[in-house]
């Protein structure tokens, strides 16, 4: 009788200490412990996008009041305040502000992270990713397929499409060639326009901010940048910055531009002369892997000329003038400083 008695109070107290997902050496001895199956970003990724949205996914139903900030938390230079949602069997991390760019962040999911049936993670789960660099905010240039100093002029048919032109501090007289060039869903703008109201102070503002982003993306130092130069023909380019100190060529072959699966990722090529792209056996700017021509920065210290029937991409900022020579087309814009922006025939520009 007694050994029953005690039989029965062993067994009791094996169940109590089992009761979780606690493992031995051989088995799962209780339950399914809940662990972290992904995230994304994943562990080590590099270029992660500024405005990320933090998931974690585990293995089954999580319980909703354990998924908080302080059992999920993000740091980089510092604590990265952000809310929590929970979802199927996500848990997601919304930033409060944008992520730095450029910067190695460690995400923590921390023991206190309990499933359904109570059981909770065996140990934290940590990783980290690096946030790639940060585009250059164009504001209120946007607008914009044309921006320049000087004037605007086309000596053929060429069409912009959704987007504006404009001359500051230029004059309407120095806008020519509208028609036959056309805009399609834009409007024509200069310094000394009376109507619409308001024009020479959109404008002045507008040239501000082209500045700002010329020089924003002329003084861009991080990541590191990596040196080019002369023909960049038949390259392929990850993301990052790139710097010429001098004239810089697209000519034997086509400049591919590869984002790797990233829609966010940016290029800025810092070009110390002129940019030339010259047609015939190659020119063109290819975008692949996600790449997007919003995300790619052009800034060129002298002129940029696009050469005969060559496709560009990217937002062109010249503090001299450009040039499309015919036949040239480009998703993206055209900014010149203090020059103008010469069409010649059948050149097309379209919104990126």
């Amino acid at each position: 009788m007694k050994k029953n008695k005690l039989l029965a109070t062993l067994i009791i107290l094996s169940v109590v200490l089992i009761v979780g997902c606690q493992k031995d050496d051989y088995k799962e001895i209780l339950g399914v412990c809940p662990v972290v199956v992904s995230t994304n970003p994943d562990n080590l990724r590099t270029g992660v996008p500024l405005n990320q949205v933090i998931t974690v996914t585990f293995n089954g139903a999580m319980n909703p009041a354990t998924i908080t900030t302080s059992a999920i938390t993000l740091q980089g230079p510092g604590a990265t305040p952000g809310t929590i949602s929970y979802s199927g069997l996500t848990a997601s991390f919304t930033p409060s502000s944008p992520l730095k760019p450029n910067t190695t962040y460690t995400g923590r999911v921390n023991t206190t992270v309990k499933d359904v049936t109570g059981n909770a993670l065996q140990t934290d789960y940590v990783w980290t990713f690096t946030t790639g660099a940060e585009g250059v905010e164009l504001n209120s240039i946007a607008r914009f397929g044309i921006l320049a100093g000087s004037g605007i002029s086309s000596a053929g048919f060429s069409v912009i499409n959704n987007m504006d032109i404009g001359v500051s501090p230029g004059l309407r007289a120095s806008i020519t060639g509208f028609p036959p060039a056309t805009l399609v869903n834009g409007a024509i703008y200069a310094s000394n326009d009376l109507v619409p109201s308001g024009v020479f102070a959109m404008l002045s503002l507008a040239k501000q901010n082209l500045t700002t982003a010329y020089q924003f993306a002329e003084n861009a130092a991080s990541p590191v940048s990596t040196p080019i130069s002369g023909d960049q023909g038949g390259k392929t380019l990850t993301p990052g910055i790139y710097k010429s100190t001098a004239t810089l060529l697209i000519q034997s072959g086509d400049l591919t531009l590869d984002a790797r699966g990233d829609t966010s990722a940016v290029w800025i090529f810092q070009v110390g002369s002129d940019l030339t792209t010259i047609g015939g056996a190659g020119g063109d700017v290819n975008l692949t892997g996600g790449a997007q021509a919003k995300n790619v920065f052009w800034q060129v210290g002298s002129s940029a000329t696009i050469g005969n029937n060559t496709a560009f991409k990217g937002i062109l900022m010249a503090l001299t003038s450009i040039t499309l020579n015919p036949g040239a087309t480009i998703d993206g814009r055209l900014f010149a400083i203090n020059g103008a922006v010469v069409l010649t025939s059948t050149n097309i520009i379209n919104k990126p």
